[in-house]
């Protein structure tokens, strides 16, 4: 190569020559020059190098302690928090995560999917997917089943973690434990619901309205006014309101956005869409937002027009009342609750001697009259100290004898009146009885003077042999039944006396051969054809051998106690007309005691829906109280009326399959799981009335239900029968009675313990139902082992 250079530049000249010296030698300084510049650059390079490597470091380290302080704050933080890869593996929790679903990541390997519901799987899958995906998830709800296996409902929002990379390695997130809030929006809308059905099928009609136009109708104004309910929110109130109505409610109305009242009740006329009217009680209640401005109004709207009609009826009831009162032949007082004469009659001026009219004791106290006028009775102080004991006792008092100066005796009833407020005052009912007092007086006389008499037999004597035949009689007898011994002797006892029952005879015959002895009533004729009634003691007759050979019988005249039973059942039957009246006053009273209680019922119910919130716990417990008191009132009011409707004159008279009352009854009433109703041999078919063997079997077999306390309850039902009574009886094996309540209570509000629930009228009903059939009730019970009822049913002849 030298020797190809030196011929090329032995062919080149010197100029030549020269100039590519030149160029060479300024290549070599370019190239000397570039290569200073890029021994520059490259050390500026190099320091720039070194100073980012050392920036990258000191952020590096930054970045590591504020991740660290980062860290800190979320595991400190009071929500759960959990950090877990792309499968779900938890690698990180909080204390509060720990704590809420009682799994510990550094003792035990915990998965997303692994403590979610089944129901929630495939969702959970798409949620992971989807976290990959965007790298966030927002509100996430499932539900989740703890370490304890308790079921609670979580909220999770997370977020991915990257690696330096960029590259998705992890997310954290925050899960919320909304089981409570799950339950109380559950609930909310439960409440709603119910109440939207309370709302819509209320009795009474309910308007929801604001600013006086209507928002909202129920089913009940509906109907009553005949609007839709898309017609009610296109009127205003005043609009279906009678023009001389309207200034007064629009003047309630000014004060209750005014905030000076917060309800108020008036009685008002509308007008119905066919033009009529309607006379309606109103009662307007406000209902206030947080900040206590009126948001809108609730009206309950009663029809009163019907209740109206009532009250007038009852106006002239009690105009008839006293107009009846005033021509009674009976001393009648009416007393108020403050000892006050509120009414009385002639007839009880006059027998008090005192010479006033009736008008005149009105407003005077009861004790102050009895004080100023006690010398006409014949022992003032006694008499005077037991009225006060009746009167604080408050209890019915029938047929108490006080005896007067002169020989008068009267006797008087004690009523105790009560109205839905509670004691009103009290009846005092005084007949005069001293034409009968002195009768009865007379009669003992007599008895006593013939006592001697009675003594040696002087009663009717009769012996009879096993046909009948007459045998012997006294002379007594012969004056009893009219007929002389030579009539008498030989002849049919049972054809000669005209017996109007003849198999009695023959049946206490029968009894006789047995060796039977027992006494009973007859109703014969004697020989002037006069009715009379005997009470014959009867035994059998024996001849020397002690063989029966007939029948001696004592007899007694008791015609005058049948008389006397006849006019007792006349009073009886007064008394019933006048219990009739007295029930259905009853039936009204209630109606006014009902009709409040649903409309409070109501309200509180509208007060717990929405209130709740702002409440306490006291403050709903208290609610609750308020509605357990009126259910009890309700039953209480319920239990009342079913005591005094319970007649005998009403009673239905069919056959009854008790094995299908006592199946319908446990099927019916609640029954506890642990208690069972056993029937060992069929139960009867009697004649009763439906209704009321089902109240009998339902009052007792309940009862026995709720107070059985045993693992196992048994409630047994059985019967027997004799030739005149059903006899049944309920056993339980509860916790039984003690001794000191097996008699009162079957009275009516008497109940054992504390129970609230309780009216104790349930078994006073049941009483009252078997007395209705002539029969008799009564327990057994020990305390710890249970309880047996007996209760008797009279067969129907």
């Amino acid at each position: 190569m030298a020797q190809r250079l030196n011929l090329i530049l032995s062919k080149m000249d010197n100029k030549q020559i020269e100039i590519l010296k030149r160029s060479l030698e300024r290549q070599k300084q370019a190239r000397k020059q570039a290569e200073k510049i890029l021994e520059e650059k490259s050390k500026e390079l190099y320091d720039t190098t070194l100073r980012l490597k050392e920036t990258n470091s000191r952020l590096e380290e930054l970045l590591t302690e504020k991740t660290s302080e980062l860290e800190g704050v979320f595991i400190n933080i009071i929500d759960p928090y959990i950090v877990f890869d792309l499968k779900g593996n938890f690698i990180k929790m909080n204390e509060a995560a720990i704590n809420m679903l009682g799994y510990d990541y550094k003792k035990e390997g915990i998965n997303l999917k692994s403590i979610v519901h089944e129901e929630y799987l495939e969702y959970t899958d798409q949620i992971l997917e989807q976290l990959i995906t965007v790298g966030i998830i927002k509100n996430f709800r499932a539900r989740v089943l703890t370490k304890e296996n308790l079921k609670k409902s979580i909220q999770l929002n997370a977020s991915i973690i990257y690696d330096k990379k960029k590259n998705p390695i992890a997310a954290q997130g925050i899960m919320r434990d909304i089981t409570q809030e799950e339950g109380i929006k559950k609930l909310l809308a439960e409440k709603r619901t119910q109440l939207d059905i309370i709302v819509n099928n209320s009795p009474l009609g309910i308007v929801l309205t604001d600013k006086g136009k209507i928002i909202r109708a129920n089913i009940a104004i509906q109907n009553l006014l005949g609007y839709s309910e898309r017609e009610f929110k296109a009127l205003m109130v005043q609009e279906i309101s009678l023009p001389d109505d309207v200034d007064e409610s629009l003047k309630l109305m000014e004060q209750m956005n005014a905030g000076e009242i917060d309800q108020f009740s008036i009685v008002k006329h509308y007008i119905k869409k066919n033009g009529d009217v309607l006379l309606a009680r109103t009662s307007v209640s406000a209902v206030k937002t947080a900040k206590g401005t009126v948001d809108y109004q609730v009206a309950i709207i009663e029809d009163i027009t019907q209740q109206r009609k009532i009250e007038e009826q009852i106006i002239a009831s009690e105009s008839r009342l006293s107009n009846l009162i005033s021509n009674l032949h009976l001393g009648v007082l009416l007393e108020d609750d403050n000892g006050k004469v509120a009414l009385t009659n002639q007839i009880f001026c006059d027998m008090l001697d005192c010479g006033l009219e009736p008008d005149d004791l009105i407003g005077n106290t009861c004790d102050g009259l009895l004080n100023r006028y006690k010398k006409v009775f014949k022992d003032p102080e006694d008499f005077l100290l037991n009225t006060n004991n009746i009167i604080q006792n408050k209890k019915a008092v029938l047929s108490e004898t006080i005896e007067l100066t002169e020989n008068r005796v009267y006797e008087r009833d004690f009523v105790p009146i009560y109205t839905h407020k509670g004691y009103s005052g009290h009846m005092w009912i005084y007949n005069d009885i001293s034409i009968q007092a002195n009768y009865k007086r007379n009669l003992e006389i007599q008895k006593d003077k013939y006592s001697s008499i009675i003594a040696n037999m002087n009663l009717g004597l009769i012996e009879v042999d096993l046909e009948d035949h007459i045998q012997l009689v006294n002379s007594s007898f012969c004056q009893m039944s009219g007929y002389s011994e030579e009539e008498l002797l030989g002849r049919k006892g049972v054809d000669i006396l005209q017996v109007q029952d003849k198999d009695l005879l023959a049946n206490k015959s029968q009894s006789r051969l047995h060796h039977i002895s027992d006494s009973y009533e007859i109703q014969v004729k004697n020989k002037n054809g006069e009715k009379r009634y005997w009470l014959i003691s009867g035994a059998p007759r024996y001849d020397e051998g002690g063989k029966v050979i007939g029948t001696i019988g004592i007899h007694l005249d008791i015609t005058l106690k049948k008389q006397l039973e006849l006019q007792k059942e006349q009073l009886l039957k007064t008394l019933e007309e006048r219990n009739t009246s007295l029930e259905e006053y009853a039936h009204i009273v209630s109606h006014d005691l009902k009709s409040p209680l649903r409309s409070l019922s109501a309200l509180v119910t509208w007060l717990d829906e929405d209130y709740r919130e702002q409440l306490d716990e006291n403050g709903v417990n208290n609610l609750k109280l308020m509605q357990d008191k009126i259910e009890g009132m309700d039953k209480l009011i319920n239990g009342i009326l079913q005591y005094s409707s319970i007649q005998s004159d009403r009673l239905e008279k069919v056959q009854v399959d008790i094995n299908k009352v006592v199946a319908e009854i446990s099927e019916m009433m609640y029954l506890p799981e642990h208690v069972k109703i056993v029937v060992p041999t069929p139960l009867p078919k009697i004649i009763a009335d439906t209704t009321k063997i089902h109240q009998l079997f339902q009052n007792i077999m309940s009862n026995a239900a709720v107070n059985i306390d045993k693992p196992e309850g048994v409630i047994e039902i059985s019967s027997r029968e004799d030739d005149t009574y059903w006899t049944f009886r309920i056993k339980d094996n509860g916790i039984g009675i003690p001794e000191e309540y097996h008699n009162k209570i079957f009275d009516i509000f008497q109940s054992i313990g504390n129970n609230e629930r309780s009216t104790g009228i349930g078994l006073s009903i049941v009483k009252k139902i078997v007395e209705l059939y002539q029969g008799q009730i009564c327990l057994d019970s020990k305390v710890g082992e249970g309880t047996d009822f007996y209760f008797t049913i009279k067969k129907e002849s």
